[in-house]
């Protein structure tokens, strides 16, 4: 494995990432900790604590460079494969350490899907893309795999649009729906956890708002975190919404409460155009 990962946890500045009061009553599905990631010698996440709650749509928001992609990327452990990163700190998914010396990679990124920036279909058929992860799982029954795809195509709202040609490439679909493909093989292992990074920056207005309300659909099965850098699509979207500064989380919180009366300057400045 590239890079150093260190799960002990550094004493930090405290940030304002308690949870809202009403969000007690649910259930936490992601807790970090104090969260330090350095590029060799250069600090990218300070002191970062959030809990993530289930079934909720989570946005990260902020300037560009100013950790939210990173934070991401901790969440299903992508940062591993950097040389130099060095971790500090803990994330917990479902009350396990992900950080963990034991901890199964592969079982956790078939819990913790992502779905990135630029669509990325496999040059192969719809088909097999969708059943490219339940594949390389062990399922090899063709009608399992068949009910698997047609599960994954409907709740990515994409089924009607490719039923009659499940068997040509994906390559041929348009950006809007290679993204959804992309959502439907993300699914199709079953995560409980769906990270998006910036999954609508590449697509034109219609094909953002099917990712959008696509995502308020898939919400109800999956905790889904999306990095974005559209603030209009973190308030239409989102639940909670965290704003990243610089490697710091400068505020978090229940995404109505933080758009209309944010706690901190900063994020005020922010999301009415000041910088960014």
């Amino acid at each position: 494995m590239k890079g150093t990962l260190m799960t002990e946890v550094r004493i930090a500045p405290a940030t304002k990432s308690s949870p809202p009061a009403s969000a007690a009553e649910e259930t936490p599905m992601i807790q970090i900790e104090r969260l330090e990631l350095f590029y060799g010698a250069k600090p990218a996440l300070k002191g970062i604590s959030m809990t993530i709650l289930k079934n909720r749509v989570t946005a990260f928001i902020g300037p560009s460079g100013c950790g939210k992609s990173t934070l991401l990327r901790c969440l299903n452990r992508m940062n591993d494969l950097i040389e130099g990163v060095r971790i500090a700190g803990s994330i917990r998914v479902g009350g396990a350490d992900i950080y963990a010396p034991r901890t199964d990679i592969t079982a956790l990124r078939k819990r913790v899907g992502m779905v990135f920036q630029k669509s990325n279909p496999f040059p192969k058929s719809i088909f097999d893309n969708v059943a490219y992860g339940p594949r390389l799982l062990g399922q090899r029954g063709r009608a399992a795999l068949e009910g698997i795809v047609e599960k994954s195509l409907r709740a990515s709202a994409l089924w009607e649009e490719v039923r009659d040609r499940l068997h040509e490439s994906a390559l041929g679909l348009s950006g809007g729906q290679q993204q959804r493909l992309c959502i439907a093989r993300a699914i199709a292992v079953e995560p409980d956890i769906l990270l998006m990074d910036e999954p609508c920056s590449a697509l034109d207005p219609i094909a953002t708002a099917k990712i959008e309300e696509l995502m308020e659909e898939l919400k109800n099965r999956y905790t889904i975190v999306v990095v974005t850098h559209n603030m209009q699509q973190a308030a239409r979207a989102s639940d909670y919404t965290g704003f990243l500064l610089m490697g710091d989380l400068v505020e978090f919180g229940e995404t109505a409460k933080l758009f209309t009366t944010p706690g901190d300057r900063r994020t005020e400045d922010y999301i009415t155009g000041r910088f960014g």
